[in-house]
């Protein structure tokens, strides 16, 4: 495996899978796209045809029903050839269920005639792809062999090689040794090439299964905004569960401490002064402790200074806790809305902490400016790298997050370092 590695991949491409795998599926294809062609368009003519009484409207459907079966066949080659894997388009539901609104829902859905298109444009073009494929391909070895099968022509059909001209006087055949050399090196030509043209026809084929059949771009946007839905629904149940938890175990069991601790001072306070005093001193060190915790917990939520005063100054106030020096620079011709501002203020605040937890840093950069309708973050140190946004909980959190407003993440982290992580956002003034 290591010395074929080494190989050029213009002489690896006639032995990998990936060109034999292509050129099954393009060989395949002419059949398959006979039998789609034919039921297509006899089902649908009948459809049409019948369109003037009510037996049209079910042929109809069923026709485009049976288009929508081709193109599942059609997907699984596909996955299992090309190494594509297109997702199935929505299905064709109707609100009662019952079969006349499966019939309307199937008339109306775009996926289902577009799998028609697929089933009537694929016809001429496999009858390209396997022409040209299996000629080129066969022609190729055919000749490249060529020195190794030429013996059968003297013996069995009484010539002396390939014919490549002859008429009633006159004939010239492929016999002589240089003939042949000649001959196999052309076949070699179109061994190494007939591999990129497979990929060339199969990449075409490519395009048509996930242009045609795979769900339209409203129904993946969708999708997506349900993903990305669901994605905020559970990071707000995680902050609601985290506020929760930071008041239980740390604020509430504080004040809890605290009030048991006044009530025994309280109780101290005629018999023995001076205990009692000692004891709402302490009291008073954690009724301190309470507010510092409490006042993290809100900024942790929503601080006032970025309300107050925008990203530039909340931004200042997070590097000041961090535990190494960290340079801010923020150019920005406005403020972004409040959504699109807390997340960059959360976005920058964690990516801080991990630099002060994980990255053993020197110093860290902070930038914020904008490019066109996107707002940009990006965070630099010069520690150990190795960030990972797949083997972390943070990472892949903050993913989640932007990816809900249609922001990106993106990692550059080697070994070593240094580590830069670069946030995009919409940007909404």
């Amino acid at each position: 495996m290591a010395a074929s590695s080494r190989l050029p991949a213009a002489i690896r491409a006639p032995f990998e899978a990936r060109t034999w795998r292509e050129f099954g599926y393009l060989v395949l294809g002419l059949p398959l796209s006979c039998v789609y062609f034919s039921l297509s368009i006899a089902l649908v003519a009948a459809g049409a045809g019948l369109l003037v009484t009510f037996l049209g409207i079910p042929v109809l459907a069923g026709a485009l029903a049976l288009c929508r079966g081709f193109g599942a066949v059609e997907r699984a080659r596909a996955r299992g050839l090309l190494g594509l894997d297109v997702a199935a388009p929505e299905p064709a539901r109707g609100r009662t269920g019952g079969p006349m609104a499966w019939m309307g829902a199937t008339l109306k859905s775009g996926a289902s005639w577009r799998h028609l298109l697929y089933a009537l444009l694929h016809l001429p073009w496999a009858i390209f792809a396997f022409t040209v494929s299996v000629t080129l391909w066969a022609w190729g070895w055919a000749l490249f062999t060529y020195p190794l099968w030429q013996w059968i022509f003297p013996m069995y059909a009484g010539q002396d090689g390939i014919q490549l001209y002859g008429d009633r006087n006159h004939a010239f055949y492929l016999d002589s040794a240089f003939e042949i050399a000649v001959t196999c090196g052309v076949g070699l030509l179109f061994v190494l090439v007939g591999p990129w043209i497979i990929r060339a026809l199969a990449s075409v084929d490519r395009l048509m299964v996930s242009g045609l059949l795979g769900p339209s771009r409203l129904a993946t946007r969708v999708t997506e905004l349900e993903s990305d839905r669901g994605a905020v629904v559970d990071t707000a149940a995680a902050d609601l569960r985290r506020i929760e938890r930071d008041l239980h175990d740390g604020a509430q069991a504080r004040l809890v401490s605290l009030a048991m601790d006044l009530g025994l001072a309280k109780e101290k306070l005629a018999e023995d002064p001076r205990t009692a005093a000692r004891m709402v001193d302490a009291a008073h060190g954690e009724v301190k402790t309470a507010l510092r915790e409490l006042r993290e917990l809100a900024r942790g939520i929503h601080p006032a200074v970025l309300t107050d005063r925008g990203l530039d100054a909340a931004l200042s106030a997070v590097a000041s806790r961090c535990v190494v020096p960290v340079s801010v620079e923020v150019d920005l011709p406005a403020r972004p809305v409040p959504a699109i501002e807390g997340i960059a203020y959360f976005t920058v605040s964690e990516l801080l902490q991990n630099v002060s937890k994980h990255a053993q840093a020197r110093r860290a950069w902070v930038d914020v400016w904008r490019v066109g309708d996107r707002l940009l973050l990006q965070v630099r140190d010069d520690g150990r790298g190795g960030a990972d946004s797949a083997a972390g909980r943070g990472l892949a959190g903050l993913m989640e997050r932007l990816d809900a407003v249609d922001g990106v993440l993106a990692v550059d982290s080697p070994e070593g370092g240094p580590t830069t992580v670069t946030a995009e956002l919409p940007w909404r003034a």
